[in-house]
């Protein structure tokens, strides 16, 4: 096999890790848990042992939770606004309900989806060789 052909072989799709990121799952096997509590990475999966501690999700999930529940909430209090004659403290509390489930829903999905990313694409640390593949 020449360079140019082992370079064009990916050995981390992106779109496995994602999927797998996004049930917080570990991005290399798939089996093992990547949190450990509600938001925390852990520092190495406890299946395949590959290493997590690299991650540098930041302030990416909490982004990307704000900009879905926005554009899904609005759009319906707009909606419901016009649709329904409902007191002002009512519509407050089922709209501040539905942003708060689906942001706690959103959010450790979205810090997967990050880290998977992220070692799909061999950033921050984990350029290495993962060793559940070789």
């Amino acid at each position: 096999m020449t360079l140019a052909e082992m370079k064009l072989t990916d050995d981390r799709p992106m779109g496995p890790a994602i999927l797998r990121g996004v049930q917080c799952k570990c991005p290399a096997c798939g089996d093992g848990p990547m949190l450990e509590r509600y938001l925390k990475v852990r520092d190495h999966c406890p299946k395949c042992g590959e290493d997590l501690s690299h991650q540098r999700a930041d302030d990416g999930p909490a982004y990307l939770t704000m900009l879905v529940t926005l554009k899904v909430v609005t759009p319906l209090m707009v909606a419901a606004m016009f649709a329904w004659d409902w007191h002002p403290a009512v519509m407050f509390a089922v709209f501040a309900s539905l942003l708060i489930a689906l942001s706690l829903f959103l959010l450790p999905r979205f810090k997967g989806m990050i880290v998977a990313i992220q070692w799909s694409r061999r950033m921050h640390g984990f350029e290495g060789v993962n060793e559940h593949q070789r």
